[in-house]
């Protein structure tokens, strides 16, 4: 019975507090000021990612699936004779087919398109192999960075923005009239922004300049610029 007594009259302070609570809601904080700062390295890519592609028409999905392995496996078995981990990395890309449409609305044919995804540091080695696969054509043509490239400029980015944050912080405390100011939170972000792709019809023409002597098909990586941004918000004093 007593300690039924204590249960009620615990539940009824707590009551009492809430009641308290949303009659006198806490002040809002003063003195908090939003602000944002950014650092950028610019870097040189220094990966290359190159697809090839092929693309066959025939009667039936069956005929379409048959072309489109036997051109898959040549340029793979070209491909992987020049495989380097790192340096060029061989996978498949995307492998599809589709219908084709007469003006009746029935099937008159089937199309497919097979990719092959040459991609690493190793530029010669990439264009120098995608030279001699003759089942294949050059569809596209793109620059990256590398993992360790990327981490190592977004730590001298990261350490950019912070002081640009930290200076920017003091110099608002400052012009309101403030001593100084302590962190309150705050989120880091970071991003690439590079050149796009080459466009598909350069990387074409260029593979067909060089199909008969199977040279290596020119290219030249462009600069990345890796931004990191600090936002938050402080309070001054």
């Amino acid at each position: 019975m007593q300690r039924t007594i204590k249960t009620i009259a615990a539940c009824a302070l707590m009551a009492g507090a809430v009641a308290a609570y949303a009659q006198n809601p806490p002040a809002p904080p003063q003195n908090v000021l939003q602000l944002s700062a950014s650092g950028t390295v610019q870097v040189q890519q220094d990966l290359l990612v190159l697809t090839l592609a092929a693309t066959k028409e025939a009667a039936d999905a069956a005929g379409v699936q048959t072309q489109l392995k036997q051109a898959l496996d040549a340029a793979l078995a070209e491909a992987r004779r020049a495989a380097q981990p790192q340096q060029m990395d061989v996978r498949t890309g995307a492998f599809g087919m589709y219908p084709r449409y007469g003006k009746d609305g029935k099937i008159t044919g089937w199309q497919g398109r097979a990719e092959l995804v040459l991609e690493g540091r190793d530029f010669p080695r990439i264009t120098a192999t995608a030279g001699k696969i003759q089942s294949m054509s050059i569809s596209q043509i793109a620059f990256d960075l590398s993992r360790e490239a990327r981490a190592k400029v977004e730590t001298e980015a990261q350490a950019q923005a912070i002081e640009a944050f930290k200076a920017r912080a003091s110099e608002l405390a400052r012009g309101f009239g403030f001593g100084g100011y302590t962190l309150r939170e705050v989120a880091v972000n970071s991003n690439e922004m590079s050149p796009g792709p080459r466009p598909r019809m350069m990387a074409m023409e260029a593979k067909a300049a060089s199909y008969a002597s199977d040279a290596p098909v020119p290219v030249e990586a462009g600069k990345a610029q890796v931004v990191v941004t600090v936002a938050g918000s402080v309070q001054l004093k």
